[in-house]
């Protein structure tokens, strides 16, 4: 409990308080001193600038697959035929006439030899029958032969000729079959796809490898009917790669026709070798389409808030408002203003991103 007189020093201390407050108002009333207000915000400094006008590039973006300029199907010639080895594989480059896969050859072998001595039967038969012809041609005018007797000899000797020719015809069927034993690669390229599996029995016309001829690859990007139009074979394009690669590029050929269903057009795009694009592969790149004029703020004058792009400008001689805009193109630190301020607007070109409308600013500079 407190005594009377801790009372007594504590009711004392706070009246010396107050006299000594009240002493300090009284000086600083008499010295002229206005107390500022606790709600006053600082000032902060800023620098203005006015909007550019710029040479921009135009671009248009587009998506895309990755294909094969052509891809050729290599399949089987010989029929039911083993096939021994497979000697290439998915990924390999080869040449044109590089020996991709070998069928077992015994079999053709077998016919060949066997068509072959029926080759040197009819010449022999040939021959017989072209001598018999000769004597008959020369008894001809003593009366010997009759007439139908003559006539069967020059006969024989003419289907004599014919068997010959049947079987050297044969034989030169087999030795196509012989040859097509080794499947050759019909173009320098790439292997796509290989479905050749060493020890099977395939028909012909099977297909054994698909390739991509000359390893050619191209970007079909998909762009409207009005961006169609746009686009020139020649022009100038930018495809960009999986590993983040940016790889030059030119437009080949703009399809004459637009898609029924999705309602695009094809733009094919000749593409450089790069290890960054597969085919099959989905890809971007940008179309360039010449350049035009347009008003440019600095990019750290744009401000992102809630989705809107604004810029602060000078609104009287020391506080700002928040303008909302539409912003366009952008080239390295520059963007493009589509509208939403004037040339003529001076706005905060550093520091915007501290300022909220309404704000007082100190400028320092333009």
């Amino acid at each position: 409990m407190n005594s009377p007189y801790t009372m007594t020093m504590i009711w004392t201390g706070t009246v010396v308080l107050s006299l000594v407050a009240t002493a300090l108002l009284v000086l600083r009333a008499e010295a002229g001193v206005e107390p500022s207000p606790a709600t006053a915000a600082p000032a902060l400094t800023v620098r203005l600038a006015q909007p550019q006008r710029q040479d921009l590039p135009r671009q248009l973006d587009a998506n895309g697959t990755v294909t094969a300029w052509q891809e050729a199907s290599v399949g089987s010639e010989a029929n039911g035929l083993r096939l021994a080895a497979v000697h290439v594989n998915v990924g390999d480059e080869v040449k044109r006439g590089q020996v991709l896969a070998t069928f077992a050859p015994e079999t053709v072998q077998a016919e060949l030899a066997q068509l072959e001595a029926g080759v040197a039967e009819a010449k022999a038969q040939v021959a017989d029958a072209a001598a018999n012809a000769e004597r008959a041609r020369a008894l001809a005018a003593s009366g010997a032969l009759s007439a139908q007797q003559i006539n069967q000899y020059l006969t024989a000797e003419q289907t004599a000729l014919a068997r010959l020719e049947a079987q050297r015809s044969a034989a030169r069927a087999q030795q196509l079959r012989l040859a097509k034993t080794q499947v050759l690669a019909p173009d320098n390229g790439v292997i796509s796809a290989r479905s050749a599996t060493a020890g099977a029995v395939v028909p012909a016309g099977q297909e054994l490898f698909r390739l991509i001829r000359g390893g050619r690859l191209e970007w079909r990007a998909e762009v409207t009917p009005e961006e169609a139009v746009r686009m020139k074979p020649g022009s100038a394009v930018t495809v960009h790669g999986a590993d983040g690669s940016s790889l030059p590029a030119r437009v080949r050929q703009v399809a004459p026709t637009v898609d029924a269903r999705t309602r695009t057009a094809l733009v094919y795009v000749d593409l450089p070798p790069s290890h960054a694009l597969k085919a099959g592969m989905f890809a971007r790149g940008e179309f360039a389409l010449g350049s035009s004029s347009a008003i440019t703020v600095p990019q750290q004058a744009v401000v992102m808030r809630d989705g809107f792009s604004y810029v602060f400008k000078l609104q009287g001689a020391d506080h700002v408002s928040q303008v909302k805009v539409r912003t366009g193109r952008q080239l390295r630190d520059s963007i493009e203003v589509l509208d939403g301020i004037g040339a003529d607007t001076q706005f905060v070109a550093s520091g915007a991103g501290f300022l909220n409308d309404g704000d007082f600013v100190k400028v320092v500079g333009q």
